[in-house]
């Protein structure tokens, strides 16, 4: 469907996803410098999840059922916890345009485990996955994720997690509208804290402006609104469609961490950059 024949709504959703998370690989990157990774992903999906329940329940929503609830964990589990919370970890070790290049690989996965749930793969899907693990393998050739194989196989694992949810999160009970944006989100960063505290995450000094600021920012812009924004999109349109963000997300990261950080983008990133992008616009493609 052509975008001047989008519901505003779901315009605006589509806006949140290109240019919010876009910047949030950047916001991670400086989040991580103060917090523990998994703490501070748990802290935000976590806050994030409980305001909007307690908006919900102020305006008296209904409340979801066990099997709606049930749901609800399990896709917590696959996005917020390992889809972002294996990112979080992994920006430790690699750039923040990095992370949003390998994470551009997410319709690939997507195709896959949407196999499982009845989809007949084209031809043209067949070569945009071909295509994609071309441009993962000149990725790890570059200087950003070479250094790093576990940042680089977080990363993998990350994008795999995501895309099963999304390609399950079509069958799955769940609550209805935003009280199952708070319910996955509380879900999630439940998940993401007791891991923080399994694998004896501790804070070595109080988080500074700098870590509290990026961690209002993920809560507020990259949680409530951009992660809303993508299960509204999962209700409304396609799969292909609502993990379109995969296009715009990796330049913008690349670009604001070689602004503000002063990441290095060498001719390998570039290349693998346009790939993948390539890529998933091969496996997105309908005529």
């Amino acid at each position: 469907m052509p975008f001047s024949r989008l519901a505003p709504l779901t315009l605006a959703a589509f806006l949140a996803l290109y240019v919010v998370w876009g910047s949030t690989y950047l916001v991670i990157r400086i989040g991580v410098e103060s917090w523990p990774p998994l703490l501070m992903a748990g802290i935000r999906f976590l806050l994030a999840g409980s305001l909007v329940l307690a908006y919900l329940v102020w305006k008296r929503t209904p409340w979801p059922n066990a099997r709606q609830l049930g749901g609800a964990a399990l896709l917590g589990v696959l996005m917020p916890a390992i889809g972002n919370g294996l990112v979080t970890v992994a920006e430790r070790e690699v750039s923040s345009g990095a992370a949003a290049l390998v994470i551009a690989t997410v319709p690939l996965f997507t195709l896959l485990f949407a196999r499982w749930f009845g989809h007949r793969s084209r031809p043209l899907e067949w070569a945009g996955m071909a295509l994609g693990v071309l441009g993962i393998a000149l990725l790890n050739l570059g200087s950003s994720l070479s250094a790093s194989p576990r940042g680089a196989a977080l990363l993998i694992l990350a994008s795999a997690g995501w895309a099963l949810g999304s390609a399950w999160s079509k069958k799955l009970p769940q609550p209805a509208g935003a009280m199952g944006s708070a319910w996955i989100m509380i879900c999630g960063g439940l998940a993401l804290v007791a891991s923080s505290f399994a694998v004896g995450e501790r804070l070595a000094a109080w988080p500074g402006v700098e870590g509290w600021a990026a961690l209002l920012y993920l809560t507020v812009f990259g949680s409530m609104i951009a992660y809303s924004a993508y299960l509204h999109l999962l209700k409304t349109v396609s799969a292909a469609a609502a993990t379109s963000y995969a296009y715009v997300n990796p330049v913008i990261a690349v670009l604001l961490g070689a602004v503000f950080l002063g990441e290095h983008v060498g001719v390998h990133e570039m290349l693998a950059m346009m790939v993948i992008v390539t890529a998933v616009v091969l496996i997105s493609w309908r005529r």
